[in-house]
């Protein structure tokens, strides 16, 4: 299998599910899970269990949750000889509250110290990067340091969004950069909209590829995905599924479009694999479902 490189966010995860429809201003009924999370870190995860050598790119803080979570990552079996330990920083956060659908109501992160992956940080690396098959990233990242990968790779870089807010950095970012190009770039509707200022998948990826994205994922929750490149496009349907929980299900979704790109699947067909990824991913309490390993193309 080919070497990847993922950069971003590693967060220790607090999901509280709620057994009953949601009362707000109120102390619900639920139950509380602890993970290990972060889009960057579910993804490489993710492609570690699907077979290959990954480089996980992060920063840990000194704090106890800092010292699991690199446990945790060496255990799974991620090469973080590239990371680095901020001492006096806290490792990153995340808690969300899912209904009793297993769907988000709402999610808070805190992630500051992924500001300490700068550009001059990446450049550090940029050797071992650039001997990679695929590097994928969040947008924890900085607009600035998004735009220095988007300059410097000689690899294929593939990005997920993230959040409506932070998936304004990429765009930012491949508006400054020098070659005005990005290979993939995966969003939920909401995301997509946000940063396009449309009104529909197919005019936010219609968009996007204008701006200079080569290929689109759109993930639609329920109703599947849609897909577009400079040739073509296509919506592909939900696999049906009873949710558990949503977390991680979308950089599962993305892990599985670079599976698929890297073992020559063609466009949009690699949406395909994403799909089945993903839907490993919501039958799990946890942000990663080791089952994924059994998914085959």
């Amino acid at each position: 299998m080919a070497t990847i490189s993922v950069i971003g966010g590693a967060n220790f995860d607090i999901s509280a599910g709620l057994s009953a429809p949601f009362i707000a201003n109120d102390s619900n009924i639920g139950h509380v899970t602890l993970g290990y999370g972060g889009v960057a870190r579910n993804m490489a995860h993710n492609l570690c269990l699907l077979g290959h050598k990954v480089h996980f790119i992060s920063v840990f803080g000194g704090d106890i949750f800092g010292g699991l979570m690199r446990d945790y990552c060496k255990n799974v079996g991620l090469d973080l000889s590239l990371s680095d330990q901020v001492k006096d920083e806290r490792t990153g956060l995340y808690l969300c509250i899912n209904n009793h659908g297993g769907d988000m109501i709402a999610a808070v992160a805190d992630t500051e110290i992924i500001q300490h992956i700068t550009p001059q940080f990446i450049e550090k690396r940029l050797g071992e990067l650039n001997q990679s098959a695929a590097i994928v990233c969040d947008t924890n990242l900085q607009t600035e340091s998004l735009q220095y990968l988007l300059d410097s790779a000689l690899a294929p870089v593939f990005v997920d969004a993230v959040s409506s807010t932070k998936a304004q950095r990429i765009i930012d970012a491949l508006h400054n950069s020098k070659n005005g190009k990005l290979n993939t770039l995966k969003l939920n509707l909401k995301e997509a909209l946000v940063v396009t200022g449309t009104q529909s998948a197919e005019e936010a990826a219609a968009q996007l590829i204008d701006m200079g994205v080569e290929n689109v994922y759109i993930t639609l929750g329920s109703e599947g995905v849609y897909c577009r490149n400079t040739e073509r496009d296509r919506m592909f349907p939900a696999l049906p599924v009873e949710v558990v929980n949503t977390t991680g299900a979308g950089d599962a979704f993305l892990a599985g479009v670079v599976h698929a790109v890297l073992q020559n699947v063609a466009f949009p067909q690699t949406a395909q694999y994403g799909l089945m990824a993903a839907r490993a991913t919501l039958l799990s309490e946890q942000a990663v479902n080791p089952e994924i390993a059994n998914i085959l193309l």
